[in-house]
């Protein structure tokens, strides 16, 4: 939706450079997925070597030398710490900011020790790994992800990572959740697999090379509504769940107008999703009866 109402804004007809920077800017949200592991592979790694530290101070405390290791030896951030999978994905994707830039982990390592969190988490010595997890959970909802700090680097890195940051930490925060003790941490795929990474292309590729014919779809549609007062991302939104209900047998109806729908609800007017709603609706019923409507498998309509 966001790369075609840029084309229209630049009023470009470059369709190959416009889905160079789809795909891309999907490729990408992939590397903001690992930076936000990596953050807590490194948080666990900066205590640690700050531990070490005061133990060796010539002058060092009884605490100092007898420190409550129970944050650096939490099972889910060594998982994190221990995971080949995770190691070579960093690896791979050349994954190097916070060695760059140690000062947002230092900032993030000092929340998380203020936090209340943190203080009950270390009223005791005993690692159990219930707890480890839950604390993991906890650190990362309350004090990562709300930090504004690392937010405003993680925009001004990457400006298209905005609208990514919101789905990657809910896909962490799952991944946290479900980690099993002795389980080892594998990184998630960005793709189910190579269909699911073809309807990319297809949706855009196939909305934009039909959007006239999409349009008259339902430009007779909105009695009420002069097609130049409608919003440019409704009309979009409109012409790509026609294209899906009419170009892709596998995807439900229900599933395009209730993603659509949403989509509508998060970036355009606050009446649009009722709009589009009804529209889609009487859009399902005048298809179903000319039979333009091929879905393949059950539940499908």
């Amino acid at each position: 939706m966001q790369a075609i109402y840029a084309m229209h804004q630049n009023g470009s007809d470059n369709l190959e450079k416009q889905e160079k920077f789809l795909i891309h800017s999907i490729d990408s949200m992939f590397d903001l997925y690992l930076i936000m592991l990596s953050a807590l592979i490194e948080i666990r790694k900066s205590e640690e070597n700050y531990l070490e530290k005061s133990s060796k101070k010539h002058l060092s405390t009884q605490e100092e030398r007898n420190p409550n290791l129970k944050f650096v030896k939490n099972a889910i951030l060594m998982a994190l710490d221990e995971s080949n999978s995770l190691s070579i994905a960093l690896e791979t994707r050349k994954i190097n900011n916070w060695s760059l830039n140690d000062d947002y982990i230092l900032l993030l390592l000092k929340d998380v020790k203020a936090s209340e969190i943190y203080t009950n988490y270390m009223s005791n010595r005993e690692n159990n790994f219930a707890e480890d997890r839950q604390f993991v959970l906890d650190i990362f909802t309350e004090v990562i992800v709300p930090n504004e700090k690392l937010y405003d680097y993680l925009e001004d890195y990457k400006l298209t990572w905005v609208d990514d940051i919101p789905l990657v930490n809910t896909q962490l925060q799952k991944e946290l959740r479900a980690i099993e003790k002795g389980q080892e941490f594998r990184v998630s795929k960005l793709y189910k697999d190579e269909e699911d990474k073809e309807f990319v292309t297809h949706l855009f590729r196939r909305t934009i090379l039909n959007e006239a014919d999409l349009a008259k779809e339902f430009v007779d549609k909105t009695p009420n509504w002069d097609s130049e007062r409608i919003a440019e991302i409704d009309t979009i939104i409109l012409k790509m769940a026609i294209c899906e209900f009419l170009k892709f047998p596998s995807i439900p109806i229900k599933v395009t107008i209730n993603e659509y729908l949403e989509i509508a609800k998060e970036y355009s007017t606050p009446k649009s999703s009722i709009f589009l709603n009804g529209i889609l609706d009487n859009l399902v019923k005048e298809f179903q009866a000319a039979d333009k409507l091929k879905k393949a498998g059950r539940g499908l309509l």
